[in-house]
């Protein structure tokens, strides 16, 4: 799973946001939770077929709770699409993968 995806804390996550110079898909997730594990093979294809233009960053709300918190995180998986350190949309659920796809055509 997430491959080639960034692991953020709460000790990485500004300076990743920040720095990272184009579109970054954050994943709010938990090892427990269902539905986060059917989105995550999702999301990687989705990364994958950007062609380097989109990078996955995962976030585990178990581990970092303060991160959820600040970010309003109430459900997940939840994922938020940031460019230089400002979210830009949200996406909360296992949504369809096209659903995804039209956001990061939008904003890519």
């Amino acid at each position: 799973m997430a491959e080639n995806a960034i692991f953020l804390t709460e000790a990485t996550f500004e300076r990743e946001l920040t720095q990272h110079p184009g579109l970054l898909m954050v994943d709010f997730w938990a090892e427990w939770c269902a539905p986060c594990k059917m989105l995550a093979p999702v999301l990687d294809e989705l990364v994958r077929e950007s062609e380097a233009r989109v990078t996955l960053a995962k976030v585990n709300v178990d581990e970092n709770p303060g991160l959820a918190a600040r970010y309003g995180i109430r459900s997940i998986p939840t994922v938020l699409f940031v460019r230089g350190g400002k979210v830009l949309d949200q996406v909360i659920g296992a949504v369809p993968k096209a659903q995804l796809k039209k956001k990061l055509n939008a904003l890519a």
